[in-house]
């Protein structure tokens, strides 16, 4: 491969286990520069768990009570009583992403930060969060109530962080592996819900902020829950997306599992209908296997598209801090190879 006319943009999906943002918005912009069109800070300290961290919150409503999980690492929660008035209360996503605007702003006000970079922040969908933390027989209440609570937390982050450097991306996850890939799932939850779901909050974000899409496999000892067959189910919710969204969107991020390096995998890409103005990333880099896996999975690739950008599959979160440095110099080499 040699080296592009244009490297490939390199998008950071979330979580990165360094110790404050701080360390992560000057650790990403010293490696990568302008490879990197936006920063998260790391979700850095109890929120590396993505939604684990919430639990705490939770614990403190007193309509809701906590139940036992065998086998899981905290509970799962439920309403007292049918006819509760759950009142679920800010959900701290704002103050997280607030507190690190600020220090996002002092950095690149210092130039430690390039200006047409912006501070992304990744949030869980609704539905995420609730068929993570609750029973089947809350799971459409609840829904509704976080649906309204996180339209309140990106108002609350959209009127502290200016338009213009600030990115928002959905974590894709759970419809995933619940809906997309099990659609006779006993819950009765359609890929219609969960599209309409993330698309009517994304139509109340102001269309200067832009937005991304993250549609992912979850992320457990580096495995996924499910391991792909193929891009298909990842490319088909993608179109349905596009088609329900009426806003800009900036980004789509689909994995690829390190051990896919052939050409079927990425078939399904012929099948994307991608809008002007919305860049691909494909999730590619794998600190197991280097600058060679990155190389034979872009070769694979490129097969199907040409113009696209490189991230890991899922956030940083669940590795050691001291592999990040590594990590980050392997983004920025491969940003530089062409298929």
């Amino acid at each position: 491969m040699a080296s592009p006319a244009h490297p490939h943009p390199v998008l950071l999906v979330g979580s990165v286990p360094l110790g404050s943002a701080t360390a992560v918005f000057t650790a990403v912009a010293e490696t990568l520069g302008g490879l990197a069109p936006r920063i998260p800070d790391g979700e850095t300290g109890e929120r590396l768990g993505w939604i684990a961290w919430t639990r705490d919150h939770l614990r403190t409503l007193p309509t809701l009570e906590a139940i036992g999980r065998r086998g899981e690492p905290g509970p799962r929660f439920r309403l007292k009583s049918a006819t509760s008035d759950v009142d679920l209360g800010p959900l701290q996503y704002a103050p997280a992403a607030i507190e690190s605007y600020a220090q996002f702003r002092a950095l690149k006000a210092q130039g430690r930060i390039p200006a047409a970079t912006r501070f992304q922040v990744s949030l869980p969908t609704p539905f995420g969060i609730v068929f993570g933390l609750f029973p089947d027989s809350d799971l459409a209440t609840i829904w509704r109530l976080y649906e309204k609570r996180m339209l309140a937390e990106i108002v609350a982050i959209t009127e502290a962080v200016p338009a213009k450097e600030l990115a928002l991306q959905w974590d894709i996850a759970v419809e995933t592996i619940a809906v997309l890939e099990d659609p006779g799932n006993k819950q009765g939850i359609t890929a219609e819900a969960v599209a309409a779901s993330i698309a009517q909050l994304s139509s109340q974000i102001p269309t200067g902020v832009e937005l991304g899409l993250h549609i992912c496999y979850g992320d457990r000892d580096h495995h996924h829950f499910i391991e792909p067959k193929d891009l298909g189910v990842a490319v088909a919710f993608a179109n349905r997306l596009f088609g329900l969204i009426q806003r800009p969107i900036g980004w789509i991020h689909v994995p690829v599992p390190k051990e896919r390096d052939d050409e079927a995998y990425f078939a399904p890409l012929d099948n994307l209908r991608l809008r002007d103005g919305t860049q691909l990333y494909l999730g590619l880099v794998h600190l197991g296997d280097g600058i060679a896996g990155a190389r034979r999975r872009m070769t694979a690739a490129g097969r199907f598209v040409k113009d696209y950008g490189i991230a890991t599959e899922c956030g940083l979160g669940r590795r050691p801090a001291e592999t990040i440095p590594a990590l980050l110099a392997l983004h920025r080499d491969a940003a530089t190879l062409e298929a």
